[in-house]
């Protein structure tokens, strides 16, 4: 057995397209064919679905990540955006400091930072939304 990816995108109407892992790298290179012109300047949906494979066939499903895709004007990923929501992901690992270790000083920052990273780089699907995209996957 082995691990997949698979990546949709979550259109306005909750239809699903899949992209390529090798577009979907692509895009964040921000290699110019390969804009999404129709996604220009918008904010979109996103599953990652890692999937386990045997005879390199998806079996089951580990997990789905659902994140909030931001494009640029030319159809390709945001790397201001992107560089954002790492920085803002890197403070969501909370500090280890001596006071920390003492006991004296309670450092929150770390929460209110997945707080944020949430809001802005994270969605819920509906269930009508998890149920077409495991089927997607899975051919059910």
């Amino acid at each position: 057995m082995g691990l997949g990816l698979r990546i949709f995108l979550v259109k306005d109407d909750d239809t699903l397209e899949r992209i390529s892992q090798t577009r979907y790298k692509r895009l964040l290179r921000r290699e110019p064919h390969e804009g999404i012109p129709e996604l220009a300047g918008k904010c979109v949906r996103g599953a990652v679905v890692v999937v386990n494979l045997a005879e390199r066939k998806p079996v089951s499903i580990d997990r789905i990540q659902y994140s909030q895709l931001y494009f640029d004007s030319k159809g390709l990923i945001d790397i201001e955006k992107k560089e954002a929501q790492v920085r803002l992901a890197l403070e969501i690992i909370p500090a280890l400091t001596l006071e920390q270790e003492n006991g004296k000083v309670i450092d929150a920052r770390h929460h209110f930072a997945k707080k944020r990273y949430n809001n802005a780089y994270r969605w819920k699907p509906t269930r009508e939304i998890e149920a077409a995209i495991i089927g997607a996957v899975l051919g059910k």
